[in-house]
């Protein structure tokens, strides 16, 4: 399989996760092994070049053209990374390299720093012309035409490039960086291939050193093992590693123009079915959704399309748009009225709080159309809320650490569990007497901090914290299904009147005054079950989609070894 070839087939393996990223090292990676071209047996091999190295370093120390280097170990076989192909050397990288020295900067000069790297491209981006009087005091490092620039100082972001012309002011450059001047014998975009390959990108992590900036020194970097090939493989090499990357170029485009089509048409049908025209009839609404759900596995082909598609399937379900009616259920104003003779029993016989005040800010509409037998309620209409408490000194043992369940924020938006069913910390009877005991059965909805506006619905006796209000039933009425599938569906909205000027915050009549739309009873329970079976089907198309990633990224893994070795 030729790279044109791997280009046709390349939509069956770009599902897997990074998979040009993984494409272009597993190039590099091939590149430096002896497996990207042929050898050919005429090539002068490497032990010839070296030692036409080693001659043009000894003559550029007698003509005082450069200092004698440093004598370095040689590479003994238990520390070359892996097999080289006959014809190829392991060399230390300033056996075949040397830097240019240093100076200080007399006149106006070109200054090249980290920023100034296009490291993808491997070549110089946009660089600074300044004064002597301008100049850093880093910029010390003497560059010339055909130098590879590696920065030592965080060397995991592979900033590398190759000097490709000469540059007017002369160049100086950081030193952070390693100047590789290779004699004209060793090709600089070989090296820049080198250095960004995944063994020495390895072998340079695993030697760094410092917390905030870590970097390898000079002679660290003098040891890297180089697998250096004869320069006519070099030349080859470098020219298919240049075909191999333009071709990943095209790959990367071509996904993200399929990414972008696909995340747009996800984002439109959304759209459609979250804010519908205003003269979009309810029938021609529900027939959307049918097909949008209908078409749901080809909509989801990322994870984070099924995060978009759960919140879609609750606001759709609380719309009324999932097609659950039914011409013998009882109206919801029914129900209501049930509901509004219990309250008024309730608060006389129960204490039953008063209603709060609208707060000014919330809408005076209800915010979308809902089928005809729904009602449209307030959340104080149909629960008594009340915002819960913590002792204080925050922390004190008298209240802290007994055996009384203690639930805060925390507590309820650890987990995108519905219910909650235990809690790991405590009160004692006496903290408990300064909180706000809550019961199973009753609604919890967190109204303070970054994560306010999470629902929950307990199943254990315990207190809660001033982080969170309850919603408890005066009535008999089982609405609570429904009524934390409509509260998780308003997240965002809660979030966008919190009333916290440094903390978010939801105060009790912001709840309280909150519309709720009220369909009948039998159909809250028709409606949970539909929504409970759509977000069993995302769980399955989001254990598909992790399968099929790790698939292809296993399909690309096996394929690239075929596609990328040489005939």
């Amino acid at each position: 399989m030729n790279a044109t070839q791997l280009l046709a087939h390349f939509d069956r393996l770009a599902e897997a996760p990074n998979a040009v990223p993984r494409l272009r090292r597993f190039i590099l990676d091939l590149a430096v092994r002896g497996k990207l071209v042929e050898q050919d047996a005429l090539d002068e091999p490497a032990s010839t070049l070296l030692k036409k190295i080693e001659s043009e370093i000894a003559r550029l120390v007698k003509i005082g053209e450069m200092r004698k280097p440093k004598a370095l170990p040689p590479i003994e076989i238990e520390e070359e990374p892996f097999d080289v192909p006959t014809g190829w050397r392991w060399v230390r990288i300033r056996q075949v390299t040397s830097d240019r020295g240093q100076t200080t900067p007399a006149g106006e000069f070109t200054y090249i720093d980290v920023g100034s790297i296009n490291k993808e491209a491997g070549v110089l981006g946009e660089h600074k012309v300044l004064s002597a009087s301008d100049a850093p005091s880093r910029a010390r490092k003497v560059v010339g035409k055909g130098d590879v620039l590696y920065s030592c100082v965080r060397p995991t972001l592979l900033n590398i490039a190759v000097i490709e012309d000469e540059i007017r002011p002369a160049p100086i450059a950081s030193t952070a960086f390693a100047v590789l001047n290779s004699f004209g014998l060793v090709l600089p975009r070989y090296l820049w291939i080198a250095l960004r390959s995944p063994y020495l990108e390895a072998i340079v992590e695993s030697g760094m050193r410092g917390q905030a900036y870590p970097a390898i020194n000079d002679a660290e970097f003098a040891l890297l093992p180089l697998a250096l090939p004869p320069l006519a493989e070099q030349h080859r090499i470098v020219a298919k590693v240049d075909e191999l990357m333009a071709l990943c170029d095209q790959l990367e485009a071509a996904q993200q123009e399929r990414e972008r089509r696909r995340d747009h048409l996800a984002a439109a049908s959304l759209q459609r079915l979250n804010q519908p025209a205003a003269d979009t009839p309810p029938e021609a609404q529900r027939e959307h959704a049918r097909l949008h759900l209908h078409h749901l596995p080809r909509l989801t082909t990322r994870p984070e399309h099924i995060k978009a598609m759960r919140q879609t399937i609750r606001s759709v379900a609380v719309r009324g748009l999932l097609k659950t009616e039914s011409a013998s259920d009882e109206s919801a104003a029914i129900l209501a009225n049930r509901i509004e003779l219990a309250k008024a029993r309730a608060a006389t016989h129960e204490n039953l709080k008063k209603d709060k005040g609208l707060r000014d800010g919330l809408a005076k509409e209800p915010p979308f159309s809902i089928p005809q037998n729904w009602k449209w309620v307030r959340l104080q209409d149909i629960f008594e809320i009340s915002r819960g408490g913590s002792p204080r000194p925050a922390g004190d043992p008298m209240y802290f650490g007994g055996t009384v369940p203690w639930i805060t924020v925390g507590e309820v938006t650890k987990d995108l569990c519905k219910e909650l069913v235990g809690t790991a910390k405590g009160l004692t009877e006496l903290g408990a007497e300064k909180s706000r005991f809550i019961y199973p059965g009753d609604l919890l909805l967190t109204n303070s901090g970054a994560t306010l506006g999470v629902p929950k619905i307990s199943h254990i006796k315990g207190c809660i914290n001033d982080g969170v209000a309850v919603l408890r039933r005066f009535h008999a009425e089982d609405i609570n299904d429904f009524s934390y599938l409509y509260l998780q569906s308003q997240t965002d909205e809660f979030r966008r009147v919190n009333q916290g000027m440094g903390q978010p915050n939801l105060n009790t009549p912001i709840i309280a005054g909150w519309y709720v739309p009220l369909p009948p009873l039998a159909e809250q329970h028709r409606i949970v079950a539909k929504v409970d079976e759509l977000m069993a089907l995302c769980d399955q198309l989001e254990a598909q989609l992790t399968t099929t990633q790790t698939d292809s990224r296993r399909l690309l893994e096996s394929i690239l070894e075929v596609a990328l070795s040489p005939a």
